[in-house]
């Protein structure tokens, strides 16, 4: 198991997150909009992000238990 690969992917995703979430609000702050109609959308759209992050949060942590007990039954294999 490459630990530090894990760290990378995760610090990969925690940015490309927070990117778009900065960039979404930059975007939606900057628009030549109403501020009733600007905040009505940044907060669907960081709503949108919120559950989009939290699938991929998800996906992640499948992703890192999948390889946990890879590791623990070849470890097991090893020492049966």
């Amino acid at each position: 198991m490459d630990y530090d690969n894990d760290g990378q992917v995760l610090n990969f995703v925690s940015g490309l997150v927070l990117g778009a979430v900065i960039g979404a609000g930059i975007a939606l702050l900057m628009a030549p909009d109403k501020g009733s109609r600007t905040r009505r959308r940044l907060v669907k759209t960081a709503s949108r992000l919120k559950g989009d992050a939290g699938d991929k949060w998800e996906e992640l942590a499948d992703d890192v238990t999948k390889k946990v007990d890879e590791a623990v039954r070849g470890a097991r294999k090893r020492f049966s």
